[in-house]
């Protein structure tokens, strides 16, 4: 499981962006987010493949952590770093530290960290300005 620390993602060439105002918006960002993975277009109740889906996943938590923790907007990025992509997720709460949320029981939200932990090579955060910033970098498909 890798680390959370205080740190810069590696240098990235952003690919896409998304601005969020409110949970609702998070359906059309998987699909976007699949969409800018894999090229394709996600059909609705399509399974995903392995990497796209974890990317979508993690994605997904990090947006909602920064929308129920912090103030609209919040901002996801999708960056590439030579073969890996680089998920970065803003939000407007600069002085307060992710954190995992260990031993929550599970529907009480929490589990954000946990799972980008899990399933991404490595991940971080640093202050950018007036905005924290949680990143995760994933292995390119194929």
């Amino acid at each position: 499981m890798p680390s959370l620390s205080a740190q810069l993602p590696p240098p990235m060439t952003e690919l896409r962006r998304w601005v969020l105002d409110s949970p609702a918006q998070l359906k059309l960002l998987r699909a976007s987010l699949h969409e800018a993975v894999t090229g394709e277009a996600l059909a609705e109740g399509a399974a995903l493949d392995e990497i796209p889906e974890k990317v979508c996943l993690v994605a997904t938590e990090l947006a909602t952590n920064a929308l129920r923790h912090a103030l609209p907007p919040t901002t996801v990025r999708l960056g590439r770093s030579g073969s890996r992509y680089v998920l970065d997720v803003d939000d407007k709460a600069p002085d307060v530290v992710p954190q995992y949320s260990e031993g929550r029981p599970l529907g009480q939200g929490g589990l954000g960290l946990q799972l980008a932990s899990k399933f991404a090579l490595e991940i971080g955060w640093y202050v950018e300005g007036d905005s924290k910033h949680v990143w995760a970098e994933f292995p390119m498909p194929g």
